[in-house]
């Protein structure tokens, strides 16, 4: 009796996906520097959402102002952000996979891992590109791993239009000179934590002592990057439908708030809307974070856990503003945002103690 076949991590990750979603809807676009983002006028404050191969380039990125975007590329095409088209083109991906018999746990518009049982992981991956191709005229990349944190690093490696394979056994030859960024979950910010302890590539991470890394950053987030500089992860792939934390409203005003009157009036808007996002799911607002981006770019975050969780739109615009009150009034203001933060399904059933009230 033949054994079963391997269980195997499949993350499959569209390339240039908005970007490609308007070459297909513009073919003229082919092969031209595009460049997606806010209204698609760069004289106005926006970020860039994504840019095509061709103007990555030129070292334009996401998160990189639009005007900024311009000045690196300026033949580009600039575009507006359409994101219910972008929707649509996920949505027939998605189906597109679960068509293939296999579970998929979906990350966001773009990319989802799939868990498979297969014999040759390279062969499932190409039927995976090819089946996305032929529905959807969306090229994408598979990264193959024994878990979720290698299949998706490995995705890095097969990009553009490519696979790779990233397990335990090649994981030390493939990342263990690596800087530690490289990491999935390791942002700047913690690398230079990493580094201050001359912890610097994937290699010294996956020999750090232990409580060292517990000393930094605790006893969860320790042990956690300790497993990560070793490839270790989980391999459960799980289709159950993603459920909202939080909902968020965030605006970059074309012309700088210079009053605390000004800030404190926006923050109350952002944080109705906020608040009747979450309205539709039905469950209650325990937390809010304010974010806030003073001229010209230094953005800071704030939050508060309020005293219980609450469905009254105006618990939650006073936290907000309650919040607005504690920020430099002596500076300008280019952006603003407020996210509302719901207690999780599993917590119980809040929503039954507490009734849906505030809405106009």
């Amino acid at each position: 009796m033949s054994a079963d076949p391997a269980h195997w991590v499949l993350h499959v990750d569209l390339d240039q996906f908005i970007a490609a979603v308007e070459v297909l809807r513009r073919p003229d676009l082919v092969g031209r520097p595009v460049i997606v983002g806010g209204r698609g006028d760069p004289t106005e404050r926006a970020v860039v959402s994504t840019a095509s191969y061709e103007a990555r380039q030129f070292g334009v990125g996401s998160g990189m102002p639009l005007r900024l975007a311009a000045r690196k590329v300026p033949d580009a095409v600039i575009l507006p952000v359409d994101a219910p088209a972008y929707t649509e083109a996920s949505e027939r991906v998605m189906e597109t996979l679960r068509g293939l018999g296999v579970v998929v746990e979906v990350l966001g518009w773009d990319e989802a891992f799939l868990g498979v049982q297969t014999d040759d992981p390279e062969a499932f991956a190409q039927r995976v590109r090819d089946a996305v191709l032929d529905v959807t005229a969306l090229h994408s990349s598979v990264g193959i791993g024994d878990n979720k944190v290698r299949a998706k690093i490995a995705t890095g490696f097969g990009k553009p239009r490519g696979v790779f394979r990233l397990t335990r056994d090649n994981w030390f030859e493939v990342m263990g000179d690596r800087p530690t960024i490289a990491l999935w979950g390791v942002g700047s910010k913690v690398s230079k934590r990493l580094a201050s302890h001359e912890i610097e590539t994937v290699r010294q991470l996956a020999e750090a002592d232990e409580a060292v890394l517990v000393g930094e950053f605790g006893p969860r987030m320790g042990v956690w990057y300790s497993q990560l500089g070793r490839g270790m992860g989980s391999a459960v792939v799980d289709d159950t439908p993603w459920v909202a934390r939080g909902h968020s409203r965030e605006t970059t005003y074309q012309r700088n708030l210079t009053t605390p009157d000004e800030v404190r009036d926006a923050v109350r808007e952002l944080a109705a809307q906020a608040f009747d996002d979450t309205v539709k799911e039905g469950r209650p607002v325990f937390r809010v974070t304010l974010k806030v981006r003073y001229a010209p770019f230094f953005t800071q975050t704030r939050a508060r856990k309020l005293k219980a969780p609450t469905s009254d739109r105006a618990d939650v615009v006073e936290a907000a503003v309650a919040l607005a009150a504690m920020l430099d009034p002596e500076r300008e203001v280019r952006l603003l945002g407020v996210r509302a933060e719901m207690v999780m399904p599993d917590e119980g059933d809040p929503v039954e103690r507490t009734p849906v009230r505030g809405r106009l």
